[in-house]
């Protein structure tokens, strides 16, 4: 059986974070959901936890990163093509999101970054393993 991944992240506004992510093609599943936090989905077994940061804290009594000021992670996600990566770093920064480096491209994978309205990092990247040197 596999494991389930929750990533958690504090978020300062949920409203306008769950309006920023579905806006990039993703769903919350609803019985995870209240005013507090939303779960969105990734796949079947990755969710990440959105938290509104005062309830975030209720479960850590290390102080809040400010993503803004600090890297507290990467998170890498994929995609299935070249021109998915641009569409979806096009959208996030049309909701407000910050391209924080320039493209890679190493042939066999496609990357850019972004930081979402909290600062959050993300890398987007589509992978074409056939093409990984080597393979």
């Amino acid at each position: 059986m596999p494991r389930n991944l929750y990533v958690n992240l504090p978020v300062k506004d949920l409203e306008r974070t769950v309006d920023f992510f579905a806006a990039l093609g993703f769903s919350f599943n609803p019985m995870f959901t209240d005013e507090n936090a939303t779960c969105m989905i990734i796949n079947d077994s990755t969710s990440v936890m959105l938290l509104v940061e005062s309830y975030f804290a209720t479960f850590t009594k290390k102080p809040i990163a400010d993503a803004h000021a600090a890297t507290e992670t990467l998170l890498a996600i994929s995609v299935d093509s070249r021109a998915e990566v641009d569409d979806f770093v096009a959208r996030a920064i049309a909701k407000g999101a910050v391209e924080y480096a320039e493209p890679k491209d190493l042939g066999f994978m496609y990357q850019r970054g972004i930081a979402d309205l909290d600062g959050h990092q993300w890398e987007v990247f589509f992978m074409d393993e056939s093409q990984f040197p080597g393979a």
